[in-house]
């Protein structure tokens, strides 16, 4: 692929317009985040204060960070498998055979041929699924219906085989988590809440607060002026030379 000086040129005014027009755009999603981390530091924080968490919702206080327990209410478990969780899963799979079709490549007097051949592999496959959970929460000592929070992560817990090409794999979730909630006091309730696990109010807006926005843009801004340069110089560009 032969350059041609033109093409250089031009391909630094394509490249100068894009830089200009990406300085534009990050302007704006910086500004974006700067409301944002404005909110972050004027809303309401509730430190492990039950009473002004209750008190936040009755009187509609809006947006707040609040930080404290979410806990189940009562536990759930299958007769074979011990502990109490606030959800269950129960997966059920089977080992099963498969074959596919693999190129591969040999040298046969000096020459390199490529055949095809087909290999088997074994693998668990899921053939069911089945969910169980608690069907109510508390966080600092306030009870919701399950699902208010949606932060109960499993981890496995136990693996039963019926046979040795069928077997049970159960997943279960603690019943108890500290963190910090950011979440909207209204009507008696919470709402468009999300949980952050083990961290403090201001972890949580520290956290918040990264901009990792603006480095995935910059990430995808630089690919795609590489890419448009590059294309550019791939086709013809003749019209340049006239």
């Amino acid at each position: 692929m032969k350059i041609t000086k033109r093409e250089t040129i031009f391909s630094v005014v394509i490249v100068a317009a894009m830089l200009i027009l990406g300085i534009v755009l990050s302007d704006k999603i910086n500004d974006s985040l700067m409301n944002s981390y404005q909110e972050y530091n004027t809303t309401l924080q509730i430190n492990d204060d039950s009473e002004l968490f209750e008190y936040g919702m009755r009187t509609n206080i809006g947006n707040a960070f609040v930080h404290g327990n979410l806990a189940a209410v009562g536990s759930v478990s299958y007769p074979e498998v011990e502990g109490q969780y606030a959800t269950m899963t129960k997966v059920t799979e089977r080992y099963t055979m498969h074959t596919r079709t693999v190129t591969k490549t040999r040298t046969v007097n000096g020459k390199t041929q490529t055949y095809t051949t087909t290999e088997h592999y074994w693998t668990w496959d899921t053939i069911d699924r089945d969910y169980i959970h608690v069907n109510s929460i508390s966080f600092l000592g306030v009870e919701f219906p399950y699902g208010t929070i949606d932060y109960f992560p499993e981890h496995n817990v136990a693996t039963i085989y019926q046979t040795s090409h069928l077997r049970d794999v159960y997943y279960g979730s603690d019943l108890e988590y500290e963190g910090t909630i950011y979440t909207v006091l209204s009507d008696n309730t919470i709402s468009n809440t999300t949980f952050y696990c083990n961290r403090s109010i201001e972890e949580t807006i520290d956290s918040l607060e990264v901009k990792w926005q603006l480095i995935v843009f910059w990430v995808f801004w630089i690919l795609l002026i590489s890419g448009l340069v590059y294309g550019f110089y791939y086709i013809d560009n003749r019209w340049l030379e006239n």
